[in-house]
């Protein structure tokens, strides 16, 4: 299967040029990056310590030559890449985050037409806590207070996460909520006591944390906590090439991590 990357040369781009480039049944065919970047021209596996004859480039004509992309950048610049991937008939694995609405709406018309695999979070691990939040909400639906607490690197530039919030909407579904009706996105100054059936935010944004998210179901004299922390953005990457091989047997649609793990 041939895979494209973009953002080839940031932190999570090398990681899954890696990551392809140990794939035996893989094989890096384009890596992408933006207009202007130093880093055009370069061989994709430089910084590794490999040579794949695979030129980093922002010529997105390119992705004719692949099979999948995956796809870690910013809202707008993939939006622009799916167009593309529809153009040539590439598959896509989307783990950008920080999408409005329209752009969401815009991901899904365009698994009418290509196989998308969209998720906030491609870790294997990310995707069991969320069954687990499943279970914990129905059990804890009366009487606990929902907290939602996540950490990543100084240079996140959305919050919450979409991680994080794939925890509220996963807890507010279960109690038959949207999350929009029922979600606490910031607290400053004189709130009063906290509301019934509300889920909290906060957030930490500091160093090269790489993602932490606890969730917390509080009771009178307990409190429930379920973690997940990120040490190394190799699970994204795994996970994200399990979902490029789950797309190898689509021609359309909207999946996301749990029809991946078929969960």
């Amino acid at each position: 299967m041939r895979i494209a990357i973009a953002g080839a040369d940031g932190r999570m781009g090398r990681m899954l040029t890696e990551a392809v480039i140990q794939s035996p049944d893989l094989t890096l065919s384009v890596a992408l990056d933006r207009p202007g970047a130093a880093c055009l021209g370069q061989d994709a596996g430089g910084g590794l310590g490999h040579t794949t004859g695979v030129l980093i480039t922002d010529d997105l004509d390119a992705l004719a030559n692949a099979d999948c992309l995956i796809d870690f950048t910013r809202p707008e610049g993939t939006l622009t890449h799916l167009q593309a991937c529809i153009k040539h008939n590439v598959k896509c694995v989307i783990g950008t985050t920080g999408f409005d609405t329209e752009g969401k709406q815009a991901i899904q018309a365009a698994g009418q037409k290509t196989a998308i695999v969209f998720a906030s979070n491609m870790s294997i691990g990310v995707n069991a806590t969320y069954k687990l939040l499943e279970m914990a909400a129905r059990l804890l639906n009366d009487g606990y207070d929902a907290e939602i607490f996540e950490a990543h690197h100084r240079n996140k530039v959305d919050a919450p996460s979409g991680t994080a919030i794939s925890m509220g909407e996963t807890i507010a579904r279960t109690w038959g909520k949207k999350l929009d009706d029922v979600a606490d996105w910031a607290r400053h100054g004189h709130t009063g006591p906290r509301k019934d059936g509300k889920i909290g935010f906060s957030v930490l944004r500091g160093g090269d944390i790489i993602g932490d998210h606890t969730v917390y179901f509080c009771g009178d004299g307990e409190r429930i906590e379920i973690s997940h922390r990120s040490s190394s953005r190799a699970t994204y990457a795994q996970g994200s090439l399990r979902a490029a091989r789950y797309l190898a047997r689509k021609e359309f649609g909207l999946f996301d991590m749990q029809d991946v793990l078929s969960v």
